[in-house]
């Protein structure tokens, strides 16, 4: 079994428990500066941390489940193809997607 790791809200890797919090102030500060070089139309509202089942008990896995849905609220789909993508990744595939 894995120990446990913790899902980043806002790009959807793994991480230790210790490094998270690190890592998240990183990646938000990475994700502003990434989301202002965007197009208007493909800029996104900045990512909120998720709340679980807030004043109860939850698990790591119910945390990670959040997490990892709070990432893929991120992405963009393909106008082509419906495949969806990060919004700095998207004008590369756009351009060789048919």
């Amino acid at each position: 079994r894995r120990p446990g790791f913790k899902i980043c809200y806002i790009c959807g890797r793994e991480f230790g428990s210790q490094s998270i919090s690190i890592h998240e102030s990183q990646c938000l500060k990475k994700w502003h500066i990434e989301n202002d070089q965007l197009p208007k139309h493909l800029r996104r509202p900045e990512p909120r941390k998720p709340e679980v089942l807030p004043g109860g008990s939850y698990t790591l896995t119910d945390e990670n489940e959040a997490a990892y849905q709070s990432a893929q609220a991120q992405l963009v789909p393909c106008g082509n193809c419906g495949r969806t993508f990060f919004p700095e990744r998207l004008p590369v595939h756009e351009r060789c997607c048919r």
